[in-house]
């Protein structure tokens, strides 16, 4: 049972955890565990994900509802896509779980119509899963197998955050919107500022954003590297679920008078201005007048990061009677079945055609790679939540983030403008002329499941299974990093990637190619002895797919030793098997050489006992001491060799 609330004054972060809390204690940095109500998974993540629970011989989901969607490999260009949505859609009726199938839209904002619910928790499979923050819910992203044991009724765990409040006041002004909110964040503390922390918003600002802005602010809050956003469940809740006739789901949830916060910043939205984060970081963050005039190739409009249809109608009235410049791409992208219908009602997809639109599919598209590439050296303005080298399809891209007024107006001129400085007056949207559909594709979970046969193309393989670590280890460093490598850099997405999802062996061929292309050949010849990679600050910031972790494994790699890491990425490490050290001396990551073999002894009692780890350099004789910031269940899933390994044995007896 979750654990009852104290009397002291609580934010709304503190009240949703403590009303999940199952155990630990509320204290920074302490492991706690999570009561989970909902899970999120995707077609990207998901096919693991199902797969995982089958090893687990599950029979139906134990969380209050479990949600698949099909937004991300959409593109049917061979039969491994379409194969992989139809063992989804069967998975789904095995297990108790909602199914979404393709065309309905993109995960989080369908999640946020259908089935978010104020005072709840969910984790997905997908690191913007946050972006349910946005309903007053504690919502993380995560690993996979994390999100299968969640979805077998086990905890989730996680190192109890700090909890920074940040206050809003004022009101936007015209042409600055939520985007330009959180890339002001972005700009004030980096792509690493939100380490550890969940970020909770409050202060009378909140009341001129919408449930759909707050979306966008909550949703690339996991650029800042955080644990999760949270807003309070206000009247912008309630109006919100009524415009999607789920009034009956909601509760108030605010914080308490007189609670207070572990870290404060404070934002005066009426001093906003349009901003741009530039190649190839979300936190690379100017105003756009400081780079207006240059010429842009394509403007692109939609993804989960401005998923509302404020974010459609807008540009929509912006272009009305206007043609876009002849050598920009104007990208549309509908991000739900819902958003599309309603632009057809209210004559703003006529208006985004009639000046020059091209309309793409509801689902993730661009910006995961899937189509949309921009053209050689040419500048592509998006609304999505990253730019990371080379996640559009071009390997040397110039994408920057903006919102979808500055992509707009850009589309119009064709160089990167201030949308200020257009010759007309800010479109004013009316919510009140909008309606509101349920769409009736998603399908929910079989009244008789036991009567389903999971549907498996020849694309998908077992998962492996991997031997527990050993003792000592003699690791060769494969390769050594710089700072803030993404896991699109580790093991990237896109058309050529993605459908390799189901199959390890083969998909293990990518990583990290775009950092080194020999690597997967150079780690083969380790695959059975072990190797280790070097990394720097942030490893393995971006998505929580957890191929990143489990195609590494795959090849051999035992052990990470790197600054430090990105949440996610550090957990679904533990999680297959791999252990993640951190250097403890400043020279210590410079002395190392991509080459270098490093040797690690007693590492089941320095383990167990919280001792220091020593590793020493062949070649130079050098030795680092190295901790570890793993709790005792992570430890022993690393002994065991992984999470499954540890599930399998408790499953057995």
């Amino acid at each position: 049972m979750a654990k009852k609330s104290s009397n002291q004054p609580r934010n709304v972060a503190q009240k949703l955890i403590e009303s999940h809390l199952l155990s630990g204690k509320m204290v920074e940095g302490d492991e706690i565990g999570l009561k989970i109500d909902q899970t999120l998974t995707q077609d990207a993540t998901g096919t693991l994900v199902m797969l995982e629970l089958e090893a687990m011989g599950l029979d139906q989901v134990k969380t209050e509802l479990s949600a698949q969607y099909v937004d991300h490999n959409l593109l049917q260009t061979d039969n491994r896509n379409p194969d992989d949505h139809l063992f989804l859609r069967s998975a789904c009726e095995k297990f108790g779980v909602w199914f979404s199938p393709p065309g309905s839209g993109v995960s989080h904002p369908v999640h946020m119509e259908r089935f978010g619910k104020p005072g709840k928790t969910i984790i997905g499979s997908d690191s913007h899963t946050c972006a349910a923050g946005s309903l007053g819910m504690l919502a993380m992203g995560a690993g996979g197998l994390a999100v299968a044991m969640a979805m077998t009724g086990e905890p989730f765990y996680l190192k109890m955050p700090k909890i920074m409040g940040v206050k809003l006041i004022g009101r936007l002004p015209d042409w600055v919107s939520a985007k330009d909110v959180i890339l002001e964040m972005l700009r004030r503390h980096g792509v690493k500022g939100g380490s550890g922390r969940i970020i909770e918003y409050y202060g009378p600002g909140l009341k001129a954003l919408s449930a759909m802005d707050r979306h966008v602010i909550a949703n690339m809050g996991q650029e800042m590297g955080h644990t999760a956003t949270v807003f309070p469940a206000d009247d912008a809740v309630r109006d919100f679920l009524e415009e999607q006739q789920r009034g009956d789901d909601f509760q108030t949830l605010e914080a308490d008078r007189g609670a207070s916060y572990d870290e404060y910043d404070e934002i005066d939205l009426g001093n906003l201005e349009p901003l741009i984060a530039l190649p190839s970081s979300p936190g690379k963050v100017v105003p756009v007048r400081e780079v207006a005039g240059e010429s842009i190739y394509q403007a692109y409009i939609g993804s989960s990061a401005n998923p509302g249809l404020r974010d459609f109608a807008v540009p929509a009235m912006m272009v009305k009677g206007r043609q876009t410049h002849d050598r920009v791409s104007f990208d549309i992208n509908p991000t739900s079945r819902q958003i599309l219908e309603n632009l057809t009602e209210l004559g703003h997809l006529r208006d985004l055609l009639g000046a020059g639109a091209r309309l793409h599919q509801t689902g993730c598209n661009g910006c995961i790679g899937m189509g949309q590439a921009p053209a050689t050296d040419q500048i592509s303005l998006r609304t999505v939540p990253r730019n990371f080298p080379g996640r559009s399809g071009t390997a040397e891209d110039k994408v920057c983030l903006c919102s979808p007024e500055t992509a707009t107006a850009s589309a119009l001129t064709g160089v990167i403008t201030d949308p200020r400085d257009l010759d007309m007056d800010y479109p004013v949207f009316d919510v009140s002329r909008t309606f509101y559909v349920a769409d009736r594709n998603i399908r929910p979970p079989a009244k008789h499941p036991e009567l389903t046969m999971v549907e498996k193309g020849p694309n998908i393989s077992s998962l492996p299974q991997f031997e527990g670590l050993p003792d000592s280890l003699e690791l060769p460093v494969l390769l050594k990093t710089g700072d803030d490598v993404s896991t699109d850099e580790i093991l990237p997405a896109g058309a050529d990637v993605l459908p390799y999802r189901s199959n390890i062996p083969a998909i293990s061929e990518f990583t990290f190619t775009r950092i080194d292309p020999s690597y997967p050949e150079r780690a083969r010849k380790y695959q059975d002895s072990g190797s280790m990679i070097v990394g720097g600050d942030n490893y393995g910031q971006g998505s929580s797919r957890e191929h990143a972790a489990l195609t590494p494994r795959y090849l051999g790699v035992r052990v990470v030793l790197a600054k430090s890491y990105a949440r996610i990425h550090w957990e679904n490490l533990c999680n297959f098997g791999i252990l993640p050290l951190n250097f403890t001396g400043k020279k210590d990551y410079e002395d190392i050489e991509q080459g270098d073999e490093l040797a690690l002894e007693g590492l089941h009692e320095a383990l167990d006992s919280g001792k220091e780890i020593t590793a020493r350099n062949s070649r130079t004789g050098e030795r680092y001491k190295l901790d570890h910031n793993l709790s005792p269940r992570q430890v022993r899933m690393i002994l065991k060799g992984g999470l499954l390994n540890v599930m399998r044995e408790s499953l057995a007896s």
